[in-house]
């Protein structure tokens, strides 16, 4: 009973921050995300009676605070299946986890699809990324290929909160999204966290959800049209007024630091050259910028020439969640 499975992050373009519901991670918002080739998670999930407990070891380092309640969805796996055996889980990325990457994103799809298929569960993508919603929210996004939407729903029950690809990964090939690692900390506010902060003390967070519609019409038909300026512009707005809801959370989240900021300033200046790249960030310092593929060369040349830049991952479109035969462990 051994599977193993690879997911991608994703970044999103249209950003997911505050739970209408907490036990079945229900958004107030829809998103739109790029699942991206790149940043990659591959996790070995075995069942066995063997075990005594569950064991989770996440790039060799066991698993011993649980703040993303790993063993909650597995157990939430073994109740839909109908076994009672541990797992023992082994989780490999290529990237820093908990650090503003998705890291959790990726995870969590690697996790659901390896775990649900050796515990005997035939899900369509469709109940896949419904159940992987309920361990991380953004997670679902990532079963996906291409660029995805996650609806929020309306139902009490989740069942039409679900994610689905709205253009597949060669539509838009060209598409380019480098990611910019300036810290391998990790943060000391998870989104998690931060999320429920702020629907709780943000004043602005009404403001956030009132033009989050507009947002998504922008980003859908800016994806479908290949039209970089009206995704890039709208994206980069997005994500401000995302940390500006942060920012004035109580207390303040600040995830930016001095090369954050670095980045932001540059990305800003090379548009106004005529290079055209925009940003975006998630909860964390990372800042990824969006190109198009003739210029990818070029600015991540120039990112790599910044101080704060420690080292960039060039990221296209990437594929959905799938198993592999070679196992970890």
């Amino acid at each position: 009973m051994k599977a193993t499975s690879e997911a991608n992050a994703n970044i999103a373009l249209i950003k997911y921050w505050g739970k209408r519901e907490k036990k079945l991670i229900l958004p107030y918002n829809s998103s739109i995300s790029m699942t991206c080739d790149g940043l990659r998670t591959i996790t070995t999930v075995e069942f066995s009676d063997e075990y005594d407990k569950d064991v989770v070891l996440i790039n060799d380092e066991e698993l011993k605070k649980d703040e993303k309640d790993i063993l909650g969805h597995l157990e939430r796996i073994r109740s839909m299946a109908g076994i009672n055996e541990h797992a023992k889980v082994v989780s490999e990325t290529n990237f820093p986890v908990a650090a503003g990457l998705a890291s959790s994103a990726s995870g969590f799809a690697a996790l659901t699809l390896a775990a649900s298929t050796v515990a005997g569960l035939t899900l369509s993508e469709r109940e896949l990324t419904i159940l992987t919603r309920q361990g991380s929210g953004s997670a679902c996004r990532s079963i996906c290929e291409g660029f995805v939407e996650w609806y929020k729903g309306e139902k009490d029950d989740g069942s039409d909160s679900y994610a689905e690809t709205i253009a597949d990964k060669n539509h838009w090939s060209e598409f380019r999204m480098i990611a910019c690692i300036v810290s391998e900390a990790k943060k000391k506010v998870s989104s998690r966290a931060g999320m429920a902060q702020t629907v709780e003390t943000c004043p602005y967070y009404d403001g956030w959800l009132k033009s989050v519609d507009e947002d998504l019409k922008n980003i859908r038909e800016g994806i479908l049209n290949k039209d970089f300026s009206l995704v890039g512009l709208t994206a980069e707005q997005n994500c401000l007024k995302m940390h500006a809801m942060m920012m004035t959370t109580k207390p303040a989240i600040i995830y930016w630091i001095p090369a954050t900021l670095e980045i932001m300033h540059h990305v800003l200046a090379w548009r106004e050259e005529g290079l055209e790249c925009y940003f975006t960030i998630d909860g964390g310092p990372q800042v990824k910028v969006m190109c198009l593929e003739k210029d990818v060369n070029e600015i991540n040349k120039r990112l790599l020439e910044l101080e704060g830049v420690k080292k960039t991952i060039i990221c296209k479109p990437g594929d959905r969640a799938m198993l592999v035969e070679k196992h970890l462990f």
